[in-house]
Formats: structure tokens, sequence, C-alpha cells
């Protein structure tokens, strides 16, 4: 019995594949779940907040760091 060998279809090449990447991204990007306005809205001033406190807190850790390198300085 002879076997039969598996044949791989060939590869397209140039622009063809290409065209199917772009056509792939557009099919998986619309399986996607979008966030609503009000999820995007709240996950935005989360950030925004977090970001202003450690701000503040590398802030005044810099200033009481400048203060005890000038007590020893001095």
């Amino acid at each position: 019995m002879a076997e039969k060998k598996a044949t791989q279809p060939a590869q397209k090449k140039g622009f063809d594949s290409l065209g199917k990447f772009f056509k792939d991204v557009k099919v998986e990007l619309g399986k996607v779940i979008w966030p609503g306005r009000d999820e995007v809205v709240a996950s935005t001033v989360v950030v925004l907040v977090a970001v202003a406190f450690f701000a503040i807190f590398i802030g005044l850790i810099d200033v009481l760091f400048v203060a005890v390198i000038k007590i020893f300085s001095a």
C-alpha cells in the first residue's frame, strides 16, 4: 500500500499574504468586546488619581532626601 503524502497548500507571497493579514485583523477586531463609555471614564479617573498620588509621594520623598543631604553636608 502506498502512503499518501500530506501536502501543504502553497504559501501565498507578497501582497496576497498582506491582504489576508489585514482581513484577519479586521475579523479579530470584530470579536473584541470593547468597554463602554462609563468604564473608560472610570478607568481613566483611577489612572489619573494613581499618577497624581505617586507623583506627590515621590516629590515628597525627594524633598525629604534633599533636606537630609543638606543637614549632613552642612
